[in-house]
């Protein structure tokens, strides 16, 4: 389980293609610290850490995970926010995150606001995926407080600090996103279905 507060920036150094798997390296500053075996979320992606060197890891992603996500359109070079998985005990400072990605968004527009940013999103909705106004929402591993849903598209409020210390800032119009929707509304959204069909 993770919260959606990202932890580190990490920099994809190598992809390697094996059959339907693919692996990606990523030079990240927590890398060093981390173990073999130990999940860590990339872009709010649960991944399984499978090798390590001084200042790099890599993790492996199956077809299941690259059809599902953004992750087959990662390149060498791009930037992915890291959150290594919830501490028993710990303060929950987001919210909820289990790195299960429902589905990918495509970033409409960025509008810059006095210092903050709003970004607009859009994804194909269901009825599974619930947003509220002011519930949350995980984009890209990062958890946030959604604004103005209407229909298939949602808004959130990025802070300068989240801007500097995510890849937010490389999001532009057309960039595609992982999004991971509240785990309380989906149950919520599945029970409601359950009854409605009795």
């Amino acid at each position: 389980m993770f919260t959606g507060i990202i932890e580190s920036s990490g920099t994809i150094t190598q992809i390697r293609k094996e059959d339907d798997n693919v692996h990606f390296t990523v030079a990240a500053s927590i890398s060093s610290e981390l173990k073999i075996d130990q999940s860590l979320a990339h872009d709010g992606v649960c991944l399984t850490v499978v090798a390590l060197t001084e200042d790099s890891h890599t993790v492996t992603a199956i077809r299941e995970t690259l059809d599902r996500t953004r992750l087959g359109e990662w390149k060498e070079g791009d930037t992915v926010n890291l959150e290594r998985a919830m501490q028993a005990g710990a303060r929950l400072d987001g919210h909820i995150v289990q790195g299960h990605v429902d589905t990918v968004g495509e970033c409409l527009d960025v509008e810059e606001a006095g210092g903050s940013w709003y970004y607009t999103f859009r994804y194909v909705p269901t009825p599974e995926h619930l947003l509220v106004d002011k519930g949350s929402v995980c984009v890209n591993g990062v958890s946030l407080t959604v604004v103005e849903p209407v229909g298939d598209e949602f808004k959130v409020a990025i802070i300068p600090y989240t801007y500097e210390h995510t890849n937010f800032k490389d999001l532009r119009p057309g960039s595609k996103v992982n999004l991971e929707f509240d785990i309380i509304g989906k149950y919520i959204a599945r029970q409601m279905a359950a009854y409605k069909a009795l």
